[in-house]
């Protein structure tokens, strides 16, 4: 079976800082401080631009895999101490931890943290410093897919929730959550079991094969 991978963008475009920049209450402020400091590490609210779910390394990259390999992609993605940031609609993170909380799905789903409204999170630097350590636990973090637009495209709830259930229960899980379950923002189920189109796709995020051993 192929390993995928994705292309991993350093920097965060312009665009891509005034969306995350957005997440403050002072913009401008914060557009500021990357300027002075691009390599330093930020904290932002969330709830206002996107809610975050951490979930575990290995566990996450699967997850990413299977938004693009079955679902519709995936918005802005880092890593960070060892634990995958998955940025998300704004709202989304109440809602999957109240899906998650459903018997039916969290005996399959291992625990993840979902932030919102009222958290903050810790975001990589807009600019990553060469030869810093990528070793879960060390440095800063680094984006695996950055923010590249002033408007990306962010998964709901239910999105992810099917992804992390293929994940856990593997391939031909189903059925997918009722289209119901997450409100208008989680998409309906021909939404979410289509191919992603080429549109779809950020620049910065494309797949490619890692050649076999």
């Amino acid at each position: 079976m192929d390993i995928w991978t994705y292309e991993s963008v350093e920097y965060v475009t312009v665009a891509g800082e005034a969306w995350l920049a957005s997440a403050s209450e002072y913009p401008r402020s914060m557009r500021a401080l990357w300027q002075s400091r691009p390599w330093a590490p930020s904290v932002l609210p969330c709830g206002r631009a996107f809610d975050v779910i951490s979930m575990p390394s290995l566990f996450g990259r699967k997850v990413l895999d299977e938004l693009w390999t079955s679902g519709p992609g995936c918005g802005p993605v880092a890593s960070h101490r060892g634990r995958i940031l998955l940025f998300a609609q704004p709202g989304a993170a109440p809602r999957l931890r109240t899906l998650l909380a459903w018997e039916e799905w969290a005996r399959d789903v291992p625990p993840l943290l979902c932030h919102g409204q009222g958290d903050a999170v810790t975001v990589p630097p807009v600019q990553r410093m060469v030869n810093t350590p990528d070793s879960p636990g060390l440095g800063a973090g680094r984006w695996i897919v950055a923010p590249d637009t002033r408007e990306p495209w962010l998964p709901g709830a239910a999105v992810l929730l099917w992804a992390c259930v293929r994940v856990s229960r593997g391939p031909g899980a189903g059925p997918p959550p009722h289209p119901g379950a997450a409100g208008p923002a989680g998409g309906s189920p021909r939404t979410r079991r289509r191919e992603p189109r080429q549109s779809d796709r950020r620049p910065g995020a494309h797949l490619q094969p890692i050649p076999s051993a």
